[in-house]
């Protein structure tokens, strides 16, 4: 069974950086190269919220309002990573980071609504705290 894998999460200070991973796993022949994969957040008692998502392929990315300027989403192919930098990091970002995959890849462009990723991984805990 395919699965992602995030990793990176920790405890940071207010104005720190963390950088998170997320890799494939689960079957020898999943690659990310011709797939969009996209970062969400959910925070206690609130709902999954999208951050950010990359084209694999060509390197089109997209990030939500509260997250630009500070993030940055890129993907390593011979990896078979996808990274998120988070610089700039305040409590509002406290939350569990999930990466996915876009189910109609190459079929409808990808949004940063929850509905139509697949392979969700368990998640990375980040909490920014002094």
């Amino acid at each position: 069974q395919v699965q992602l894998v995030e990793s990176g999460g920790g405890l940071v200070q207010p104005g720190g950086s963390l950088r998170l991973s997320c890799v494939g796993s689960g079957y020898a022949g999943f690659t990310v190269d011709y797939s969009a994969i996209g970062w969400f957040r959910q925070a206690p008692g609130k709902e999954r919220e999208g951050v950010s998502w990359v084209d694999c392929a060509d390197g089109t990315t997209m990030y939500a309002d509260s997250v630009k300027g500070r993030f940055t989403i890129s993907a390593d192919i011979a990896k078979n990573t996808v990274y998120l930098q988070m610089n700039g990091l305040t409590p509002e970002d406290t939350a569990i980071y999930y990466c996915a995959r876009w189910v109609d890849y190459g079929r409808i462009p990808p949004n940063l609504y929850p509905r139509g990723w697949e392979y969700w991984g368990r998640g990375t805990q980040v909490t920014v705290s002094s």
